[in-house]
């Protein structure tokens, strides 16, 4: 079956074309065309040309999401003719024999054939997190994972008849889930919606009272209704998410749920892991350090084949392993007769070579609760793990191991030694996150001190003490205080890693969280925002929000800055069509029970929306913006909003009220005055959203200044959008009323505190 990256042609036309908004605006469009002026429905040009610009954006998006998909598609290797061979998901068919491996993620249901300690992790089907060992006969799931050893298992169910189509292809499909910006958007659309509807009512009544047909009545009617509409919100969200989604495409990264680039916004707490996002993910042999005692009583053994043969094993697959296996050729004669594979969990893994006895390898500090080992070997593996080498202890079992833990007795053989080479780019992302107010936590299954001394090597602020994981304390309360205040911790199993994210949660912190391994898929899943790299394991893939297709942690600020960037645009635009929907409704209410014609004729609306709204809003919605997220969208919005609003209806009202003040002034000239303060008190409000101002922000405030100029001076713009200026004593008493609304806009902002809040959190003026 095909897996739906992306929403459909069809999906997206619907989408953009039949709203709400849409059938009440072209339906209004419609009435204005037969019962008024061909001048009064350019709000219907608006109209087409905002769902052609959605359908366009949204579009683009789809390709760039179609396109990044095929990098990131899962795979599947097949045994076909003997032979194995990588498939892609689609090609796997019933019956099919397929191969497993550590870090695979199940593409479909099945049966097990073959298994060298397979284990699966079903915690994304079941919530247990505890691998299941999976023997011949046994069924597994799409949806599952590898966690340690191989087999192999044959399709029962494929497609629509398995977990796949629900679990693994949904992860990655580009979906219109929940967010508090939508959520917040659509709060107010629908308060809007019921408001409309009575004030709709009352302004028609009015306006049938005034005129006396419904003909001439329709214009003011509309007008009113229009105004209260803020068609171009939704589609600045949905245009701002689209060309994020097409940028950060550009720079290889994959969106696979739309909301989170919002949700990198939000994000204050970044935890990282260490193997493949601070260092490169490749380790390579350093060095072997025989231990004296075990030396003299093995001189039979040669340290090099048993390590041959523990590489050549395919039971256990790690970085580490590749290493081992690139470093010592595989042994002839060495007959592997059992074993336990390697996990994340046990940090060790075991081979058991028939008469060269039982080995183990894994981290130092694991096996010496078994090991005989002395304080100063103990002393010495803490000195090379505080230089960042990885540190792996080689023991011998004297007898074959009778379960999956380790025995009571192990003899400590040698030390092996590798290196990890850091990410040339990891310190200027880690500066870029310290000085955006983003805590680092390094989160990592290595030593602690090997941890720490790799994040200093990167830069890591504050890395203070290491913490053991296997100290750590299991109550959530109780290790949330722990990680408010350590920033390194290793020896972390898959299981703590989610339980982390957990307890930071609950202090209130939004976390995003990076990894490649099946050992983050967990913690991946659980975090705000899963981001895996690209080269990771297919599961990690699966159920992250965002790849880095390249792989390179120098992605992240960019990643972060978008989000920040689109939810911080939104919110500064939001101000503005709220802005108009409050002193549209508010004059259509007091219009309405005052019983005058409506002050505006629909393209004075048309007019003043463009130049104050319509075109420096789709210009601020792509500007940078590095606003740190703050929650509370839709109460800082109306906090803004409402006053503004309030305050500009008043002043138009005042404008176009002259007419009824002063008999030598028609209805069309009191209109023009409305007009010309609704429009300066808009201008101000554009201004105030686009300070702090810079080169372009000034031209743009300037144009829109010079496009109003023009609208009252030039001779055909005047006669089309129906502009009769009064004698000057009139024009200077709308523009003094003009002025007394600035100066209340400003005073409001100041009581409120808005203004000195937006400021502060508004980016350099040098910035753009």
């Amino acid at each position: 079956m095909k897996e739906a990256t992306s929403r459909s042609y069809w999906h997206i036309f619907r989408a953009n074309v039949f709203t709400r908004f849409n059938a009440l605006l072209g339906g209004l469009f419609i009435v204005i065309l037969i019962f008024g002026s061909v001048r009064d429905g350019l709000f219907g040009l608006v109209l087409l040309a905002n769902t052609f610009i959605g359908i366009v954006q949204e579009v683009r998006a789809k390709w760039t999401l179609d396109r990044l998909s095929v990098l990131s598609a899962p795979k599947a290797t097949v045994v076909r003719d003997g032979a194995a061979a990588e498939v892609s998901l689609g090609d796997v068919v019933l019956d099919d024999v397929l191969e497993l491996h550590t870090g695979d993620q199940l593409v479909v249901d099945g049966e097990v054939l073959t298994s060298q300690s397979l284990e699966v992790d079903e915690s994304l089907l079941t919530g247990e997190s505890v691998p299941v060992v999976k023997h011949p006969g046994d069924n597994v799931f799409s949806g599952s994972f590898v966690v340690a050893g191989s087999g192999r298992f044959r399709a029962t169910a494929v497609g629509q008849d398995s977990y796949a189509r629900r679990l693994a292809a949904e992860a990655r499909r580009f979906q219109v889930v929940p967010s508090e910006l939508r959520d917040g958007i659509n709060l107010i659309l629908r308060y809007i919606t019921w408001i409309m509807i009575p004030a709709g009512a009352l302004l028609l009544a009015s306006q049938m009272k005034v005129f006396g047909t419904f003909g001439r009545a329709v214009p003011g009617t509309v007008a009113g209704l229009v105004g209260m509409v803020p068609e171009g919100l939704v589609l600045l969200t949905s245009v701002a998410f689209a060309v994020s989604v097409v940028t950060l495409g550009r720079r290889k990264v994959l969106v696979q749920e739309l909301p989170a680039v919002e949700g990198l916004a939000r994000v204050d707490v970044v935890c990282l892991d260490k193997t493949g996002t601070l260092t490169e993910g490749q380790l390579a042999f350093s060095s072997i350090e025989p231990l004296e005692g075990f030396s003299a009583a093995n001189r039979d053994v040669s340290l090099d084949e048993v390590l041959g043969a523990f590489g050549a094993s395919t039971a256990s697959e790690s970085s580490t392993l590749s290493a081992v296996r690139a470093a010592f050729p595989e042994s002839p004669g060495w007959e592997r007769t059992g074993g336990v594979p390697f996990s994340s969990a046990r940090k060790w893994s075991a081979e058991t070579f028939g008469g060269s006895g039982t080995w183990v390898l894994g981290a130092p500090e694991v096996l010496f609760e078994s090991s005989r080992a002395p304080a100063s070997l103990r002393d010495e593996v803490t000195g090379l793990a505080s230089s960042g080498q990885r540190v792996l202890l080689l023991a011998r079992a004297p007898a074959p191991l009778a379960s999956e833990s380790l025995p009571e007795r192990l003899d400590p053989a040698a030390l092996l030694l590798f290196e990890e080479r850091v990410r040339p780019d990891a310190s200027d992302t880690l500066r870029y996150f310290t000085d955006q107010g983003v805590t680092i936590k390094v989160i990592s299954g290595d030593n602690p001190v090997t941890v720490a001394a790799v994040a200093r090597r990167a830069g890591v602020p504050d890395v203070g003490e290491p913490v053991d994981a296997r100290s750590m304390p299991e109550d959530p309360e109780e290790l949330a205080g722990v990680l408010e205040e350590h920033s390194v911790f290793g020896r972390v199993t898959p299981d703590q890693k989610e339980g982390m994210v957990t307890a930071l949660q609950s202090r209130g912190h939004v976390v995003a969280m990076t990894g490649d391994g099946v050992n983050d898929v967990l913690a991946l899943k659980k975090a705000d925002i899963g981001i895996a790299m690209g080269s990771g394991s297919a599961a990690s893939k699966a159920v992250a929000e965002l790849v880095l297709l390249d792989g390179k942690f120098a992605t992240m600020p960019g990643v972060v800055a978008e989000g920040r960037r689109v939810i911080g645009n939104i919110e500064r635009v939001a101000n503005m069509f709220l802005t108009k929907t409050i002193y549209a409704t508010l004059l259509s209410i007091i219009i309405g029970l005052a019983g005058w014609a409506f002050i505006f004729l629909p393209r004075h609306m048309t007019l003043v929306s463009s130049l104050t709204i319509g075109a420096p809003a789709l210009v601020l919605s792509f500007a940078p913006n590095k606003q740190l997220y703050r929650p509370g969208f839709v109460r800082r919005v109306l906090r803004f909003a409402v006053p503004a609003g309030l305050i500009a209806a008043l002043a138009a009202l005042a404008a176009g009220s002259i007419s009824h003040t002063h008999h030598n002034v028609t209805l069309a000239e009191s209109r023009t005055m409305a007009t010309l303060v609704l429009a300066i008190a808009g201008l101000w409000v554009l201004g105030e959203l686009a300070r702090p101002f810079n080169w372009w922000k000034t031209l743009l405030v300037g144009a829109m200044v010079v496009g109003l100029v023009g609208a009252f001076t030039i001779p055909w713009t005047r006669d089309f959008f129906a502009l009769y200026l009064p004698s000057w004593p009139y024009v200077l008493e709308a523009l003094g009323i003009a002025a007394a609304a600035v100066l209340l806009l400003e005073l409001t902002w100041r009581l409120a505190g808005w203004l000195e809040h937006a400021r502060h959190n508004s980016p350099a003026p040098s910035e753009g």
